[in-house]
């Protein structure tokens, strides 16, 4: 054997180093993919947290205005708002 030659082990530990490297350039390769995956994701979140937010506040406002309507129940409706009288008296007398 020459000096030249490269021994078993030497050959084993070569191909074995261009393994590992390989492993870690694609896991390297697909840590990057996820990255830009969960960017993307995030970006997404950001989209819809505006959207939630409109919708938020348009719910808001018509449960207000439901809120108005139910507290104008107590008139009776083409009365000029004559107030529905909840006293009890008027049926003892």
């Amino acid at each position: 054997m020459s000096q030249s030659e490269p021994s078993f082990f030497e050959r084993e530990r070569d191909r074995l180093s261009a393994d590992v490297t390989a492993g870690f350039e694609d896991l390297l390769s697909s840590s990057n993919v996820l990255n830009r995956k969960l960017e993307e994701v995030l970006g997404m979140t950001r989209e819809y947290e505006t959207i939630a937010s409109l919708w938020q506040s348009f719910h808001e406002l018509m449960r207000g205005q439901r809120d108005e309507v139910l507290e104008d129940r107590t008139t009776v409706p083409g009365t000029g708002a004559h107030v529905v009288s909840t006293n009890s008296k008027r049926g003892r007398e």
